[in-house]
């Protein structure tokens, strides 16, 4: 085999172990309480999870065989069997890293926020659907208009992210009412895109917005933390990420991080699919912010 060849199927290993434990992470909120007991037991001990049967995983659960299988089922593996497989290479090429326990010196908080941070935004490569990832890109790179949504924490993401596309040519806007959020959804067109940030996915406003996009015919994309939520049950495209659990609400801050990651790649993704529309306009913002500089 070639050495680009070897260094495509290690990647494609790599990429395939980290599945395992992010998709549990992201799954927790969906799941039936004896498949949340299944799930737990994996996160806190994979290490004894891939020696273990699926009877023996019930056992250490406190439920069923036929709930350990339906649990792997429901993560996409075929059966227990395949997950126990995906996790073993997810601890031999990783090793298993637990995020520190909250308190210790300033220096040791810093260390722990960063490290959160930047495996969060490692997850969102693996679990981010390449399938969902290129629909939002394709609805992204033909909409006549993009309309970024999201309240508290996830506005200053949805404005910056408006404010980027736009300089790649795409006409975008990101009201910070939330009234008038609803309004400019309501006001959207067949042929444009509504793309919603939301960590939980369960935040009101932010349904009731993607709803009236919906309503008029949009297309709607939304970038969240959680497989299940009755945000991504609602979108045409859902792009999950960041759900990493951490001590001390440190989990969406990290969210924040992959969501940022997932928001960039669209942008440089949807930048390449017409490059002279890119280069065109940010040429013109080149100029307009020249005028600014001493």
């Amino acid at each position: 085999m070639s050495d680009t060849g070897q260094r495509a199927q290690e990647q494609g290993a790599v990429q395939a172990a980290r599945w395992v434990r992010p998709r549990v992470e992201a799954a927790m909120t969906s799941l039936q309480p004896g498949e949340a007991k299944v799930a737990r037991v994996l996160l806190d001990a994979p290490d004894a999870v891939i020696y273990q049967s699926a009877s023996e995983l019930a056992e250490s659960a406190g439920t069923s065989t036929a709930t350990v299988v339906r649990f792997a089922q429901k993560l996409g593996f075929k059966g227990f069997h395949e997950l126990k497989l995906k996790l073993a290479q997810d601890l031999a090429v990783f090793g298993h890293q637990q995020v520190e326990s909250a308190g210790g010196t300033p220096g040791s908080v810093l260390a722990r926020v960063a490290s959160a941070g930047a495996q969060s935004v490692a997850d969102a490569a693996a679990l981010v659907s390449p399938e969902a990832f290129a629909a939002a890109v394709e609805f992204l790179d033909r909409a006549r208009r993009v309309l970024f949504v999201g309240v508290g924490t996830s506005f200053p993401l949805v404005q910056d992210a408006a404010y980027r596309f736009r300089t790649i040519g795409i006409d975008t806007d990101a009201p910070p009412d939330v009234h008038v959020q609803h309004v400019a959804a309501r006001l959207l067109r067949p042929e444009d895109v509504c793309v919603a940030v939301s960590h939980t996915g369960s935040t009101r406003e932010t349904l009731m917005i993607v709803e009236a996009a919906k309503a008029a015919g949009a297309r709607t994309v939304v970038i969240t933390s959680f497989l299940r939520s009755p945000l991504t049950e609602l979108a045409d495209v859902a792009l999950t990420a960041g759900s990493r659990e951490v001590s001390f609400r440190l989990e969406a801050m990290a969210s924040r991080l992959a969501h940022m990651a997932v928001v960039d790649a669209l942008l440089v993704a949807v930048a390449e699919k017409d490059e002279r529309r890119s280069r065109l306009a940010l040429d013109l913002f080149a100029d307009v912010l020249g005028e600014h500089r001493i």
